[in-house]
């Protein structure tokens, strides 16, 4: 096994028994990037210097006894709307031409003193709005979409150029990807880790989580994330808890936990692929002692037109004055839906805040009842590029980003825990994922419900080596 292929988990311990080195972790994921790069495109930029640097100090500083966690010397990329001191944050947009960060994000901060060493920045759709992320290909199938926004990061891990990376999710972006290309992504309780220095699509929805190859990896990194800070005016200081999976228990052992099942919208026009695998793995946390129970998913009527009643104003705001100086600098899709978020009325705004109180009260009366839902990711797998429309089998027509955002925009509006990993392929040979939802800072459990599954022999979240 080449050093690349290990989980964090795995490395970890290579590097705490001295059997790998941190300067040969980032070798390894340093090579693959050569290798996978001209194909996959998972990057804006490769820091190889300052990866091999950071390794370097790691080797040393754990030599001499300092050892600062599971992340010391880990290869890491940033999604690019995450500050670096000094570097670019481009946002994958040519608006942003020139631009250099002047100090580090909190989460970038506590990444580097967690030791982790940056092999680079990642591909987004531009400026996190979109579910494409249309300059990276997929890990699995170049031929197909990475998913988006944040496809550069789920990329890069699921292709072994990085151990782990980290995302933003303001209607799906971390998880779309995770699903699309069988890795783990997720995102945490709004507001537990802080978003100071990342640039925003939709402020009271964007969230920065994870995307590793295992959720026992995602609950390494979340740990060295999540934390109050007073600059990020949504951060909270959340109850205290580890929230790694099952601490103290078997990790194999569900019994106790009372999973969800929803009985509407989840499994509505679904690829019957999906929902079969989705069943089988929900039928798997059952056989590991979990009860299932089923459930209503509350306010489905209402779900699209609050998240759009959100997110293209709170959008649209923020690129406001770039909008008027620079227009033509921003792709087709991303302008046209600037504007059309200037179209809408504060009285539209002020309603789609009601209407998310509103569901995030009946949510947490949902979560009343059960410890987690369960339910799939996405409703199809990665379709080719290009492709902009799927034919369900009822006759009805949705774009493919309505599709892919469908099922993922309910956890940014409630603000809910979700994690998305996989649990098989389709007939193509494609990812599938399952997505957990929980209480707010309810991580422990989805996590826990996550590891477990991972135990029965999942796959480990590395794509087949078809990138060269």
């Amino acid at each position: 096994m080449e050093p690349y292929e290990l989980t964090v988990a795995e490395a970890a311990e290579a590097v705490r028994t001295r059997r790998v080195s941190p300067v040969e972790l980032v070798d390894s994921a340093l090579a693959r990037i050569t290798r996978v790069e001209p194909r996959l495109k998972a990057f804006t930029a490769v820091t190889a210097d300052r990866a091999r640097d950071a390794a370097r100090r790691a080797e040393t500083e754990i030599a001499r006894g300092t050892h600062r966690g599971p992340l010391h010397g880990m290869p890491a990329g940033l999604k690019d709307l995450i500050d670096v001191a000094g570097m670019a944050t481009t946002a994958s947009s040519r608006v942003r031409t020139g631009h250099r960060a002047e100090a580090d994000s909190t989460v970038a901060a506590r990444l580097a003193s967690a030791g982790a060493a940056l092999v680079g920045k990642t591909h987004t759709h531009e400026f996190a709005y979109g579910l494409t992320t249309p300059q990276t290909a997929n890990a699995w199938d170049p031929g197909r979409v990475a998913g988006g926004s944040s496809g550069g990061s789920a990329v890069a891990v699921a292709a072994g150029a990085a151990a782990f990376a980290l995302g933003t999710d303001t209607g799906g972006s971390i998880r779309v990807p995770a699903a699309l290309n069988g890795v783990v992504g997720l995102k945490p309780t709004y507001g537990l880790v802080p978003r100071h220095g990342v640039t925003s699509l939709a402020w009271s929805l964007d969230h920065v989580g994870p995307l590793t190859r295992t959720v026992q990896d995602a609950g390494l990194v979340l740990a060295a994330l999540a934390g109050h800070d007073p600059r990020d005016p949504a951060s909270v200081a959340a109850p205290a808890g580890d929230r790694r999976p099952g601490p103290g228990t078997d990790p194999a052992d569900l019994t106790g936990l009372r999973v969800g099942v929803p009985g509407n919208y989840y499994f509505d026009r679904v690829d019957p692929e999906v929902e079969a695998a989705v069943r089988r793995a929900i039928g798997r946390l059952e056989e590991l002692g979990a009860r299932l129970v089923d459930v209503e998913i509350p306010m489905t009527r209402y779900i699209r037109a609050t998240h759009w009643g959100l997110m293209v104003p709170e959008a649209s705001a923020y690129h406001e004055r770039t909008l008027r100086a620079v227009p033509d600098l921003y792709e087709a899709d991303i302008r046209v839906l600037l504007e059309a978020g200037e179209l809408m009325t504060a009285g539209d705004y002020l309603r789609a805040q009601r209407a998310r109180t509103l569901m995030g009260q009946a949510w947490r009366d949902m979560l009343e009842a059960v410890d987690l839902i369960a339910a799939p990711t996405v409703p199809l797998t990665a379709v080719e590029s290009g492709r902009t429309a799927v034919t369900w089998g009822d006759g009805s027509v949705e774009s493919v980003a309505d599709a892919y955002v469908r099922l993922s925009a309910p956890a940014n509006l409630t603000g809910v825990p979700a994690l998305s990993l996989p649990v098989g392929l389709d007939s193509a040979g494609l990812p599938i994922g399952m997505q957990l939802m929980g209480r707010p800072f309810g991580e422990a459990a989805v996590l826990r419900a996550g590891h477990a599954f991972e135990r029965t022999g999942t796959a480990r979240g590395l794509a087949p080596d078809r990138a060269a």
